[in-house]
């Protein structure tokens, strides 16, 4: 069995450039793209012809969380060009409600030694990809980073971590050259042998904290601050350990309840994607992050009612016509948290 990205030390020391094609030039795909771009070649695809031609004209500006300004010159286009027919890697970064549709559009990127890769919030992404690559060319991972677009061709790097990838089958150490080349980009990559369990560990937050985010229309401070905003996130912590657990982890609950309230205690102000997404009255990604915990708590057997009426929640406050008025206008305009009560205090 060969997969192309072994290949990337020989690659090197030939002086040949690795190709990364990069689906959707938003936040996380134009942070990425731009790291990568320090030692291979990339090209960002996306749909937004403004946006592509910002890039093409000017670069990518990612402004880090010191403040300092760096400008990348990845390539961008609207479909894959012709010269990039196959890439050796893929990287969807579009919302998963969009994957298949822009891996269609691509198709021409996919050869029989192109990896995927999804590195996208929430679980149950591989499925997609599977539709497109065999399970040994699939990869998934997780990443520790977080980016905000500023403004067209321009991102904020929030904040930087590990990024860990695994394969769906086989060893996944034989990806280690490719996590080699992320690190020395910028991107500290590790190969996990069980990189579902990463995948579970970053959607405890996302399926608890940030998606009461958007139905409260509040930022992560005040999940942890509000007692009953914290009862419902822990609740949802809970129902998510024991369907995690019952796939075959191994996760302690308590400790995940400690650490995704560290979460929001040490990000009182953070605002998160799903909460985004319904202040402007955008579809969100909910059903690939709660959404995926109902599916595998079916699968599993494990009952997780709040998760079910999470999804319904957050599907009813996206149908909300344009001109509703917002749940919490305090909230969208940036209101800062009220003092903490006495309860508030216990709860803490």
């Amino acid at each position: 069995m060969h997969i192309k990205p072994l290949a990337l030390g020989q690659a090197e020391k030939e002086g040949k450039l690795i190709k990364i094609a990069i689906l959707g030039a938003g936040a996380m795909g134009a942070l990425f793209g731009s790291y990568l771009s320090r030692q291979n070649q990339v090209c960002l695809i996306d749909v937004n012809e403004e946006l592509v031609r910002t890039i093409r004209r000017d670069g990518v500006e990612v402004t880090e969380p010191d403040g300092a300004v760096q400008m990348y010159h990845p390539d961008a286009a609207l479909k894959a060009p012709e010269s990039w027919q196959p890439a050796d890697l893929v990287i969807v970064f579009v919302k998963a409600m969009y994957s298949k549709s822009a891996l269609e559009h691509n198709r021409g990127l996919i050869g029989p030694d192109t990896c995927l890769m999804t590195l996208q919030n929430g679980g149950g992404h591989e499925q997609t990809l599977l539709q497109f690559a065999d399970e040994a060319h699939v990869i998934i991972g997780s990443t520790q980073h977080n980016s905000a677009v500023r403004a067209l061709g321009a991102v904020r790097h929030g904040g930087s971590g590990n990024t860990c990838i695994g394969l769906l089958e086989g060893d996944s150490a034989r990806l280690q050259p490719l996590a080699d080349n992320f690190t020395r980009c910028g991107l500290v990559t590790f190969c996990s042998q069980n990189v579902r369990e990463q995948i579970w560990e970053k959607l405890f937050t996302n399926v608890s904290a940030s998606v009461l985010t958007g139905a409260l229309q509040m930022p992560l401070g005040y999940i942890a601050q509000d007692p009953d905003a914290w009862a419902m996130c822990e609740t949802l912590i809970r129902e998510a350990v024991a369907v995690a657990n019952a796939d075959g982890l191994a996760f302690d609950a308590e400790e995940k309840i400690s650490e995704v309230r560290r979460v929001c205690e040490n990000s009182p102000q953070g605002l998160t994607s799903i909460y985004a997404d319904l202040r402007d009255h955008r579809r969100s990604e909910v059903d690939s992050i709660s959404g995926n915990v109902v599916a595998v708590s079916r699968r599993c057997g494990v009952p997780v009612p709040s998760h079910e009426f999470i999804v319904h929640m957050i599907h009813a406050l996206e149908h909300r016509p344009n001109s509703a008025v917002p749940l919490c206008p305090a909230a969208m305009q940036g209101a800062v948290l009220p003092k903490n009560r006495a309860s508030d205090k216990q709860s803490i």
